[in-house]
């Protein structure tokens, strides 16, 4: 037996020796701290933060598309069609996902009609959406989604369609590529036409189609229908008259206002140059400028009939008191002012039917600058009407004291204040309502309007239909306002076109007249910037287009004549020289 003890593997003194109490406890504490941190985690995700992963989770697959409203449509005041939304679609991408071999880009770009380069710098944006083009026919989306391209989506819109194009156009104005209301009506009413967009959740696959439709979360509520005071056929007439009106006179501008004199309803409303709503790529200012409302102007003899009611109101004449008119001429200070045509003397209704600037100024001057004033800001001059079109203008009606004597004459037959031409009709309501003022209004007036105010007696208004009615008579400035079968009441306007503080040699001619006088349905104001073809006063170039409008407009309607049926065949005629002189002023 040896003396030595043999030592096993289990007996090793290396392994006798044990290890230092701290470090496995330390490895246990680490490991119990990973485990709680786990759980905490898991405890923390799963139940504070659930909201914020489900939402990640439903972003992958999950959106919230909306849900077009249509907007409201425009209608006339019986019930044909002017404006409607018709569908198209919109051809957006999500630059990301839109990973396109060169042909699919050729492809894409010649659907879209744009250029290739143009296409790539949009599909290349590091913005998560771009359009691509905007309202599409539905045949052309259609060809656009058959090809399948990854990232290239749709959603339906709607454009703006208006079947009367040029016609109404600046009555109803039009929308902008989101279907929001730019100028006229659709601007005006844009509140009650727009609606609301809805929305709803659907989900896509990895290619961003939507293959199902998971609910609706808001659903759209469609916009308003707007029933306007405009009659389409009478629409339609006052725009063929004023048309055939600029190019027989070859004038920069026109313009037309059709009034329902009983309701304040605007039956009509054009303006030239005019454009098509439909297509409006190339637009010019003076096509979008809606000069009914926009365009102010020195309004010549058309105000003469307000100092002669006035004078008539305050009984200081009566229709058959004589007025000196001094030959046609008289001085204020330096200026003289003077008449076409010389007479010695005129009765009140003489003034008016001869447009005498000498008699209308005596009359005025028997007012002081304050009284004038007030009966101007009563009719409603210098301030907007109110109507809700952009850009709708007020005149200029300067305080009374700042007047001086010539400008107070001058006032008086329409130079030195100006109005829009839709003032002008307005005022003259107070001669078809026997003095009483009513607000105007662009949409249909089931009942009776509420008067503003009683400019004038009704007596005196009586009086001036009379008056009126001669001036558009066959002795009157106005022969060509006559219709077959109507009375016919109005007034010419001639006033040189002041530019740069000075007038030049430039003309705008107006009328403003109603009919049938016995129970005065409409009134007509007709306003022609710079003729040029020979022709430049109101009773010649204007008047003349009052006379297709009324008579059209009271066919349409269905008015009773109040007058013989007797041809009127001046109206056609070239003027004489004894009728190129009443046609003035």
């Amino acid at each position: 037996m040896s003396p030595h003890r043999p030592v096993t593997f289990n007996h090793n003194p290396l392994l006798e020796k044990g290890l230092q109490e701290w470090r496995p406890r330390l490895i246990l504490l680490g490991l119990m701290a990973c485990f709680l941190a786990l759980v905490g985690r898991a405890a923390y995700l799963q139940g504070f933060n659930h909201e914020f992963l489900q939402a990640e989770g439903k972003s992958r697959y999950s959106r919230v598309i909306p849900v077009p409203a249509t907007r409201g449509r425009i209608t006339d005041r019986h019930g044909d069609v002017l404006a409607i939304s018709t569908p198209v679609r919109s051809v957006w991408a999500i630059p990301p996902d839109a990973v396109l071999t060169p042909a699919e880009t050729r492809q894409l770009a010649s659907l879209l009609e744009m250029e290739v380069e143009d296409l790539n710098r949009r599909l290349s944006s590091e913005q998560g959406f771009v359009y691509l083009r905007r309202q599409l026919p539905p045949e052309v989306a259609r060809r656009v989604s058959e090809l399948g391209l990854p990232g290239i989506h749709q959603q339906q819109e709607y454009r703006r369609y208006y079947p009367a194009g040029e016609v109404t156009a600046h009555m109803l104005g039009f929308t902008s590529v989101d279907d929001v209301g730019q100028e006229g009506v659709e601007l005006a009413f844009n509140a009650d036409l727009k609606g609301r967009p809805g929305s709803r959740r659907v989900i896509r696959d990895r290619r961003g189609q939507i293959i199902e439709d998971v609910e609706s979360i808001r659903p759209p509520h469609d916009g308003s229908d707007v029933v306007l005071a405009m009659d389409k056929k009478i629409q339609f007439i006052a725009y063929s008259a004023l048309r055939e009106a600029m190019q027989k006179h070859k004038a920069l501008a026109g313009s037309v206002v059709v009034l329902d004199s009983r309701s304040g309803e605007i039956l009509a409303l054009v303006n030239a140059p005019t454009f098509n709503p439909n297509n409006r790529s190339n637009l010019t200012g003076a096509q979008l400028r809606n000069r009914v409302l926009t365009d102010v102007f020195e309004p010549g003899s058309t105000m003469k009939p307000f100092i002669a009611a006035l004078a008539l109101d305050y009984g200081k004449v009566t229709p058959d008191t004589v007025i000196d008119t001094d030959a046609g001429r008289m001085t204020i200070g330096r200026a003289t002012i003077s008449d076409v045509r010389r007479h010695k003397g005129l009765t009140v209704t003489g003034v008016i039917q001869k447009s005498s600037n000498v008699g209308t100024v005596k009359m005025a001057q028997q007012f002081t600058p304050d009284e004038m004033w007030k009966m101007f800001d009563e009719l409603g001059f210098g301030v907007p009407l109110h109507l809700g079109f952009p850009g709708e203008a007020g005149g200029r009606l300067r305080p009374a004291k700042s007047w001086r004597p010539i400008e107070q004459a001058t006032m008086s037959y329409g130079h030195g204040i100006s109005t829009t031409l839709v003032q002008m009709a307005r005022a003259y309501t107070v001669f078809t309502r026997d003095g009483e003022l009513i607000p105007l209004s662009l949409t249909r007036i089931d009942g009776p309007p509420q008067p503003t105010r009683r400019v004038f007696s009704a007596e005196t208004a009586r009086t001036m239909r009379h008056m009126l009615e001669v001036a558009a008579g066959p002795q009157g400035t106005a022969p060509r306002a006559q219709i077959t079968g109507y009375r016919v009441a109005g007034k010419t306007g001639t006033a040189h076109k002041l530019e740069g503080g000075r007038y030049t040699n430039k003309y705008i001619s107006s009328f403003v007249g109603f009919a049938p006088v016995s129970n005065p349905r409409l009134i007509v104001a007709v306003m022609i910037d710079e003729p040029s073809a020979g022709q430049h006063y109101g009773g010649a170039v204007a008047a003349p287009v009052f006379a297709k409008v009324a008579e059209g407009a009271l066919r349409a309607l269905g008015v009773a004549p109040d007058a013989p049926l007797v041809p009127l065949h001046f109206a056609g005629q070239a003027p004489t020289p004894v009728t190129a002189a009443k046609e003035r002023m």
